[in-house]
């Protein structure tokens, strides 16, 4: 025989002999064969912590045999290292709220708790899924816990990898601040800055995000896991929520809280939104900062070619020599990843309903992935991009040079009909402005040279 028979409240079912999982994932198996795509490890570590801290509780309250306890916490240790994460088996499109998912972990760890105590799998009378493993909880609390503790456990991993990205950009803003440049409005010609200082743009804007999401994860920390079904904490013993969140901030060294209303931390999703519309802020201005590194890299010899990024790969099948910003584009691609992702959290948030958000699966999937993936695409974008850019300065300097807009300097000097009437004329003859300025006599050489010195032009709004 390659299966076992188990049998739940809906009958018996075969589930493979060498499975810790038990009937309950089986039927979760064959009911939804969507996507093919498993739980992430950050989820799964999270909900194996709820159910060690839970044994640690249960049994201190008297709750829990004491044997049952510490091989529950064994069978949880051991996957919490890396074993038996290949039998979380349910897709991550389930039944509504995750009790597919928890009854998995149920599963999993009874099973292997049976086997420390000397049992076979499958025979729960020795630990039981549903009334040992999952003792004190119901899908409708562990779940929202499970969000909010995966959810921090991976920020805690996003933050420094946006700190490094933030002191890359700061490095290259110092390595660069001596290279005068044309500003661009509107994509056109605009008054002189240093690439430096668009580059100290990017750090600035990085800092900012990191703030936010820090806000934001400060709001996760607070638990409502012993709520149970609806938030009244039936079948939980009064003492069950306090010890759980000592217990849950013993084991992951974060300040977790007790939920000041238990009904509102199982209804709403407010957390969960806020951070993926946090990854979502930071997304845009990923991509608007991706987009003018590649219109700033554009050539290498018909574009602008102010900057050079690092060569990672040929960039044409057909065209040899081509180098494209490959980086760029990849991390483009994950950002609108990431924006889409925000959108199905959105929605989903807002389709709970009266005691609870049956979405909570999908909501726990997309903001569990958009962390990995950004987190990854972004230290790459930093090791592979930002690193190795290097400022082609006779570039920036003929640009500075050409551009009609520094006459915006001469405002003061000579009003703005006679200033434009100046850019006019060295377009039309395609001269620079200082030429143009000496032609007409409007202000004498020495002066001239003063006002538009480029570097005293990008230091005027310095105090």
């Amino acid at each position: 025989m390659d299966y076992r028979i188990e049998k739940d409240s809906m009958g018996e079912l075969k589930v493979p002999v060498n499975a810790y999982y038990g009937v309950q994932t089986q039927r979760a198996v064959e009911n939804f064969p969507i996507s093919g795509i498993r739980p992430l490890p950050d989820w799964i570590r999270a909900t194996v912590l709820v159910k060690k801290a839970a044994a640690i509780v249960n049994n201190k309250l008297n709750l829990l045999d004491g044997k049952k306890a510490d091989a529950i916490v064994q069978a949880c240790d051991e996957i919490l290292n890396g074993k038996n994460l290949d039998q979380f088996v349910v897709d991550v499109y389930q039944a509504g709220a995750g009790t597919s998912h928890n009854m998995n972990a149920n599963e999993v760890i009874a099973n292997r708790a049976i086997e420390i105590l000397g049992g076979k799998r499958g025979d729960y009378s020795i630990v039981s899924a549903n009334d040992d493993v999952n003792m004190a909880q119901s899908t409708n609390d562990v779940i929202p816990a499970v969000i909010r503790i995966s959810a921090i456990l991976l920020v805690d991993k996003f933050l420094p990898v946006l700190g490094e990205l933030e002191r890359s950009f700061a490095k290259k803003a110092k390595e660069f601040d001596h290279v005068i440049k044309s500003g661009r409005t509107h994509l056109q010609d605009a008054t002189p800055i240093r690439l430096g200082q668009e580059f100290s743009g990017y750090a600035a804007c990085i800092s900012g995000h990191i703030d936010r999401i820090k806000l934001v994860r400060e709001d996760l920390t607070h638990l409502g896991i012993g709520g149970t079904a609806v938030g009244t904490g039936v079948n939980a013993d009064p003492g069950y929520r306090k010890l759980m969140v000592e217990e849950l901030s013993r084991l992951t060294g974060i300040n977790f809280k007790q939920a000041e209303n238990y009904f509102e931390a199982m209804q709403s999703m407010a957390g969960a939104v806020s951070l993926s519309g946090a990854l979502r802020n930071l997304a845009l201005d990923i991509t608007r900062i991706a987009n003018d590194l590649r219109l700033l890299s554009s050539g290498p010899r018909t574009g602008f070619a102010e900057i050079k990024l690092p060569a990672v790969q040929p960039g044409s099948s057909i065209m040899p020599g081509k180098v494209n910003p490959s980086i760029l584009e990849m991390v483009n691609m994950v950002s609108y990843q990431v924006i889409g992702l925000d959108t199905t959290v959105a929605c989903s948030t807002q389709a709970g309903q009266i005691e609870l958000n049956v979405m909570m699966p999908v909501i726990g999937f997309d903001l569990t992935f958009a962390l990995e993936i950004y987190r990854n695409a972004l230290h790459v974008l930093r090791v592979k991009c930002i690193d190795g850019i290097e400022a082609d300065e006779a570039v920036c300097k003929e640009f500075a040079e050409k551009s009609v807009s520094i006459v915006t300097a001469l405002t003061p000097h000579i009003g703005y009909l006679k200033a434009a009437e100046v850019v006019k004329e060295a377009v039309k003859k395609n001269k620079g402005v200082r030429a143009v300025l000496l032609e007409m006599k409007l202000l004498d050489e020495k002066l001239l040279n003063e006002i538009l010195d480029p570097f005293k032009l990008t230091e005027v709004g310095r105090h």
